[in-house]
Order: C-alpha cells, then structure tokens, then sequence
C-alpha cells in the first residue's frame, strides 16, 4: 500500500505525537508498504505566521479559546491543500490521520481516511487552559471530534479508555492499539552510562532520575520535586534530571528554591529524540510521574516504553495507560497519583535495592519486545487499513 500519514500539527517536532509517526513509518516500511508524512510544518510560512498564529494570539486576548479554535480551523485549511495536492496523482491508497482536524482535511479528498486518536481533544484545551470549560468553544470542539469520528472509515485509539470514550460519546467502535517503541533504537546501554555522562556534563557518582516529560500540569512534574528533599535524607547525591520544555517550568525553578533543593535539580530542555536513549543509559531511575487533571489520563505514555525498553527501572503514576502497560513490582513500580510521599519511598526504594531495579528493568525489556515494538504494531495497523479498504 502507499500511505499518508497526516497531522495538523508540527512535524517533526518534540513529542509523543512525532515520535509515533516516525516509529509507525519505520514500521509499515519494514512490511514493504510505501510511506508518506505531511503535517503543518509544511504549510507555507507566511500562512502560519500570518493566517494561524498571528491572528489567534489577538483572538485570544479578545476572549480566551477563541484563537484556540481559530487556530485548529486554520490548521485543517492548510493541512487540506497540502493534503490534496499530495494525493492528486491516484497514487495513494489511504490516509491515516493524527488528529480531530486533519480528519476534516483528508475526509475531503476521495481517499479512504483511517483516524488514529491519541487523546481528548476537548478535554486537553481545557486542562492546559485553551479553552474554558462549558464556554461556546468548548461545546464546539467537541461537537468537532464526535464528528470527525463519525466521519472516518475506522478510528483506532492508543488505548482503550481512549476507545471506551468514542464509544460513548458516539457509539463509534474503535480498534484499539496501544503505543510502540523501535525496539531497535531503544535497547539498554547501561555498560555506558559513564561514557553518556561526561558527553552531557552529569557527575558520575550522582544518583540520577530522569524525567522524559513536556513541562506541563498534567505530566506531574511538580511532584520529582516535591518528593526529592525525603530522598536526599537517605541519598545527599540524589539527582532529578528533567528534559522537556513547558508553561510549569517557572513553577518548578520556584518551588526548587523553596524546598532549597535547586543544586539537585538539572532542567537539559528539550532533547533530540535521537539522544533520548543515551540519557535513559545514563540514569538511574526513570520517572513518569503524570497526573489526573481536568478529565485528561496519560494514554500509552511513549515515554514509559522508552524507558522500560532501554533497560533502566521505572517508576510510574497508577493513571491511564500507565495501569495498563506497567505490573505494579513485576516490571516497574506504579505509585498513587499526587501523592508525594508514595513518590519518594519509591525512589528510596530503588536507590537502596539496584538488585530489584535490575529485576525489573530485565523484566520491562522483555514486555516490549514481545508486546511493544514496532513491528507488531505496523502489522496490526495494516490489518486496520484493510478492513478499512474493503468498506
């Protein structure tokens, strides 16, 4: 098959989102179907500049969500004639859309649309501050995403809460299929944890957790740091290492000072996903400490399988997709949302017992390699694409 892959957001860029895109491609690929990524990044920059940003920066100063819903309608005008120009030729035998938007755009054209949900459009306005709840752009986006569900040849969902919440809100039955890692990029490389320490300026004898996070309110990042000063009584060379860019990093410098644990805090900023694996080798611990918040749970945190494949213990927040892809003490630990004390005695717990963190990074491995990778994954997409085909 000749596929087109479509987002009405940046691509590449830093994220969950380009990061499954690049893994699914490398996937068909390897099954010998021949793939194609557009998104918004390859609109002309004056229109995303001009006709996008621009305009919903002072929509949003006017009333607060309306410039976030300009801009997701402008996205999908843009994607649209990217899109249509791509697929004019007959070529392409479907287009697998990322998001609510660049359904609307590819539903346009006369290729059959599959539709890949990676989260709650409406909801995660609402919880990153978008868009307010119960206001006339609220109701209307999610107006958008029954829609677009209803609109697509077969939706395919990251998880099955995720799937459960199509179903109800439109009695559209997705498929679902958790998130997967190259299980090739992402294997363990601890033997050069001393080597990925002097390249990226860590001290070799620190006890490091990293946190592979965006810096955002739901992603729990706040909580590394409130849990720190109770790990630093038992571990003084304790270390949290964050990498991601973010709306709450201001809060987390200023809550770092207050509890007078700035000195063990690194924020590396954003980091190339090609890099990621050897700061998964030069840490400790891994930490994924995401959070409930306005009605949005981590789905199949990428993150999480990175780190469970790249051989390093994890410890993760009992929400979402998390409970599903983690076995509380078989293959990491799971600990209650929010709860900073629960946070901290797991990172003692690790630090103290490497032997049990070494048992469960061995086990984490080989769950993504039987359930996880790639080429699983693209094999079940295709079988998705097919019976969208024959509808």
């Amino acid at each position: 098959m000749k596929i087109l892959l479509a987002t009405a957001y940046d691509y590449p860029h830093l994220g969950g989102l380009s990061v499954h895109l690049t893994t699914l491609k490398s996937g068909l690929e390897s099954r010998g179907h021949e793939v194609r990524i557009v998104s918004f990044t390859d609109v002309p920059k004056w229109k995303k500049e001009g006709v996008v940003r621009g305009p919903a920066f002072l929509l949003n100063k006017v009333k607060q969500g309306s410039g976030y819903v300009w801009s997701l309608k402008r996205r999908k005008e843009g994607l649209e004639a990217i899109i249509k120009a791509e697929v004019a030729d007959g070529s392409y035998d479907l287009v697998n859309a990322q998001d609510v938007f660049t359904t609307f755009a590819a539903i346009s054209t006369d290729v059959p649309v599959v539709s890949t949900v990676h989260g709650y459009l409406t909801f995660e306005g609402i919880s990153k501050g978008s868009v307010i709840e119960g206001s006339p752009e609220a109701k209307k986006l999610m107006e958008d995403e029954r829609a677009s569900y209803k609109a697509t040849r077969e939706v395919i969902t990251v998880d099955t809460r995720i799937k459960d919440y199509i179903e109800k809100e439109t009695g559209v039955v997705g498929n679902m299929i958790k998130n997967f890692i190259d299980v090739e990029s992402f294997k363990p490389e601890i033997e050069r944890r001393d080597e990925f320490r002097e390249k990226y300026g860590l001290e070799k004898d620190d006890l490091i957790f990293f946190v592979p996070r965006r810096l955002t309110k739901k992603n729990g990042v706040i909580y590394p740091i409130l849990s720190l000063p109770a790990v630093l009584e038992k571990f003084p060379k304790a270390r949290v290492v964050f990498a991601g860019t973010g709306e709450a990093m201001e809060t987390m410098k200023a809550k770092a000072a207050e509890l007078g644990v700035t000195d063990r805090v690194t924020m590396v900023g954003a980091v190339d996903h090609t890099d990621m694996v050897e700061y998964y080798a030069a840490s400790n611990v891994a930490l994924v400490p995401s959070i409930y918040s306005a009605g949005v749970e981590e789905a199949t945190s990428i993150s999480a399988l990175e780190a469970m494949g790249s051989g390093v213990p994890l410890i993760a927040c009992a929400v979402g997709g998390l409970k599903e892809i983690i076995e509380d003490g078989v293959d990491g630990l799971l600990v209650e949302e929010q709860n900073v004390e629960a946070l901290s005695d797991a990172m003692i717990r690790l630090l103290g017992d490497p032997e049990e963190g070494q048992r469960l990074a061995d086990a984490a491995r080989a769950k993504i390699i039987a359930e996880y990778s790639h080429f699983a994954a693209a094999e079940k997409y295709e079988a998705i694409y097919l019976k969208a085909l024959n509808k």
